[in-house]
């Protein structure tokens, strides 16, 4: 009998363990999950109860590869850096892997080894990445399928809050790892091509260099660049494109608004503030900025950062409550951008009833019989709750497709891979349109690098 093993329980994984739930059911399998909390598995018990749960403490190697023995494939939605070690135990034990996470170095060192035993680790098949792969491959296969040329990729998505629950100044609430906000952009030059020519921007520039689109029902979005977006130049066979860009959307305002937190230092993550265990949310402030005993925070805030008083940044700023002199950081020798996510959490955190809202964006530019065409593909989807979130379902609803797609023989080349490949993404592409995640596209002349972009 086929078995699932899920290893995690986590934001993402609602809707991934409601499909393959209802999949269960139809085909005779089993699912086992597998988390450190046994409150979360009682939970998942009483809404799933033919779902298995098991507490599975991943450290544990024993307990580990008792688990993973029993089962046929392994879904891992732990933490990226907690992969390999699951990684491994399947090649050794024989089962096929699938992921959400980006390819890791060690991960691509098994391929050799995976290659040989038969098996399929599938990796990067969550939203970004994941669903940004197929629906590019797919658009980029069919204009090499009609004899096209490949001139401009671009790629934008975001994880935002839906229009009916976007009730703060920042137009943002955290839909996925609050970690991943704070630094975001951090370790190194973002780097692209723009018509032919390779460009860079510092980490300190990031937030001020932003792209614009307009995505057509929900209005102007901007993205700032993400760290490399020539990563997959090749894997996507663009060598010879001219503008490659990759970024990530927020409502327009937000970068302008980030970029203060980035110039403060609070983004920081490198070194431990020594007192942050006793700061109210105005010391940590005041520790950025310099001494004075006369100026208050607030002056010295906008002489720093050349805000008026009028200007909505600064409402922004205290719409946090980051001058407040009586909600405490409480975290002792943390980082700032370990206390700027606590004070962020408190304010962007989705309420029972709120719903988020992913919005993805592709333009292709493309030469075809001497003639220069251009494709503009936009999908927007709307989350249900807090729990069955839009991120959720982008990320966990691939995932449970591709387990399915390989237990069946369907996706069947084996290797350490992402979904690229034909034989992977259209059938899943096909499955999520009738799940309601559906691209629309619009075809029209070329018109060549634009920050100024408009999605049908």
């Amino acid at each position: 009998m086929e078995h699932i093993l899920i290893v995690g329980i986590g934001k993402s994984t609602s809707y991934l363990i409601d499909y393959l739930s209802k999949a269960s059911v139809a085909r005779g399998m089993e699912i086992t999950v597998g988390d450190i909390d046994k409150d979360t598995l009682d939970q998942l018990k009483n809404s799933y109860p033919q779902i298995e749960g098991v507490v599975l403490d991943i450290f544990d190697a024993v307990q580990r590869k008792e688990a993973i023995r029993k089962a046929t494939l392994v879904i891992s939605m732990l933490p990226a850096r907690l992969h390999i070690e699951v990684a491994r135990d399947c090649v050794s034990l024989g089962k096929h892997l699938v992921t959400a996470s980006y390819v890791s170095d060690e991960m691509q060192e098994l391929d050799a080894e995976v290659k040989e035993k038969g098996l399929v680790f599938m990796n990067e098949i969550g939203l970004d990445p994941g669903i940004d792969h197929m629906s590019a491959m797919q658009v980029i296969d069919r204009v090499r399928d009609r004899g096209g040329k490949m001139l401009l990729f671009e790629s934008f998505c975001g994880g935002l809050v839906a229009p009916e629950s976007d009730n703060n100044l920042w137009n943002y609430k955290f839909t996925w790892n609050p970690r991943n906000v704070v630094v975001a952009g951090q370790g190194g030059a973002a780097k692209f091509i723009q018509e032919g020519t390779y460009k860079y921007i510092p980490y300190q520039k990031l937030f001020r260099r932003t792209e614009f689109l307009d995505v057509e029902g929900y209005g102007k979005f901007e993205a700032y660049a993400n760290r490399d977006s020539l990563k997959y130049r090749e894997a996507y066979g663009l060598q010879d494109v001219l503008t490659l860009y990759r970024g990530t959307m927020r409502r327009v305002g937000f970068s302008r608004a980030w970029n203060m937190f980035v110039q403060l230092g609070m983004t920081d993550d490198s070194y431990i503030m020594e007192d942050s265990g006793d700061m109210s949310y105005r010391d940590f402030v005041n520790a950025f900025l310099p001494y004075s005993p006369t100026d208050s925070v607030e002056l010295k805030m906008r002489h720093y950062l050349k805000i008026d008083q009028d200007d909505i940044m600064w409402n922004k700023l205290e719409e946090l409550g980051l001058f407040s002199r009586d909600r405490r950081v409480a975290l002792p020798r943390a980082t700032p951008a370990r206390i700027l996510q606590k004070i962020l959490e408190e304010s962007w955190s989705l309420e029972e009833d709120d719903k988020d809202m992913i919005v993805m964006y592709h333009k292709f530019g493309y030469e075809l019989e001497g003639r220069k065409f251009q494709v503009d593909s936009s999908m927007v989807v709307i989350g249900e709750d807090r729990k069955f979130t839009a991120m959720a379902k982008t990320v966990g609803l691939p995932v449970a497709m591709a387990a399915l797609q390989i237990l069946e023989g369907k996706i069947s080349t084996p290797g350490v891979q992402i979904p690229i490949r034909k034989e992977v993404y259209q059938p899943i592409l096909e499955e999520l349109e009738r799940q309601g995640v559906v691209f629309h596209e619009k075809e029209g002349p070329y018109t060549g690098y634009n920050p100024d972009h408009v999605a049908g």
